[in-house]
């Protein structure tokens, strides 16, 4: 493959302009092909691109000289969209969620690692500064042992027809934690009502057990009347607060935390010690998110590196997905991801 690397992508409806533009902007690669079932979206790229091809065939995206395949389509079509480009030998970026099913993101996994293609899931935040700096701090071990996290994501709409308010808003805060701890959980509860669409929950909350003590919380709603983005870290030693709507100090660390005497004798000697120390906000390098992510796809494919949204780490969303929904239905009830 030359040092160039030429892609396609499919989709331009919602987000698929912005990895356009993004692929676009790239030195390292050249947009060879954008594809959309709607001629009228495919003519307004092409003003914005004259140099790019166009195709109303996803098939288009399949020939010689496409290296890699980028699909940001309605969900239902990942996988097969997928499954087509992997078998023609194409590196694969699929936008969140990876496919429908966790069987669906089993077999496209297999046939990557089959051809030994690069294959992405496009969880964007994990390319955002604040993220990373978050990661970066919790590696270090400046917050202690993580003892939960908690995220709300709440807004007023946009209301979805095809799938409920956790497929639409909590892969952002499950990919989000999952990175930030390490691991996915191993066991969801879930509960939600569907107050405005029969059957189709517009508010949730999710818990998440992880192995060990580890613990998070998830809170999504298409039904607040302010918008939230907002995350909370819990450490043994400091605290982390991120407000991904602040413009400028996104993320604050609160050197609190809270401790048990380690012996007492009796009841009036038992006292928790609470600290209260200072507030810090530090320093981050704004960077636009995607296109660090596309970068990033580019690298991969040149390393031959497993991406930190690796297509198994797509398929275990899935699955945090699917036990939700599955708790979701019976009453909250405790259910294995794996």
């Amino acid at each position: 493959m030359a040092d160039e690397i030429g892609v396609a992508v499919i989709g331009c409806g919602y987000w698929g302009p912005n990895l356009i533009r993004n692929f676009q902007a790239l030195d390292d690669c050249r947009l060879k092909l954008v594809c959309d079932k709607s001629a009228d979206r495919l003519a307004h790229m092409k003003r914005l691109y004259p140099g790019v091809e166009t195709s109303t065939d996803a098939d288009a995206a399949l020939a010689d000289g496409i290296d890699a395949v980028v699909i940001a389509t309605p969900v239902f079509l990942h996988h097969e969209l997928g499954r087509q480009a992997l078998a023609a030998g194409k590196h694969t970026f699929i936008e969140k969620p990876m496919a429908a099913t966790s069987a669906q993101c089993d077999e496209l996994v297999a046939l990557a690692e089959e051809k030994s293609l690069t294959l992405m899931t496009g969880h964007t935040f994990l390319f955002s500064s604040p993220v990373r700096k978050i990661k970066e701090i919790i590696d270090s071990g400046d917050l202690g042992a993580i003892r939960y996290i908690s995220s709300r994501r709440l807004n007023l709409g946009l209301f979805q027809q095809d799938i409920n308010v956790v497929w639409d808003l909590a892969p952002h805060d499950l990919s989000i934690i999952m990175y930030l701890m390490g691991q996915p959980p191993v066991a969801v509860n879930c509960q939600g009502n569907a107050n405005v669409t029969p059957g189709i929950e517009d508010v949730a909350n999710l818990t998440l057990q992880f192995e060990g003590a580890g613990f998070a919380m998830v809170h999504n709603s298409w039904l607040d009347p302010k918008k939230v983005r907002e995350m909370t870290i819990v450490g043994t030693q400091r605290m982390i607060v991120y407000d991904d709507l602040e413009p400028l100090h996104k993320i604050r660390i609160y050197d609190v935390r809270v401790e048990r005497p380690p012996h007492y004798d009796t009841f009036a000697e038992f006292q928790y010690s609470y600290h209260y120390g200072d507030l810090y906000v530090p320093y981050i390098k704004q960077e636009e998110p995607l296109q660090v992510e596309c970068r990033h796809f580019l690298d991969c494919i040149r390393s031959g590196a497993t991406p930190i949204s690796s297509g198994r780490s797509g398929g275990d969303l899935v699955r945090i997905l699917e036990a939700a929904e599955r708790s979701l239905k019976d009453g909250g009830s405790q259910q294995a991801t794996h």
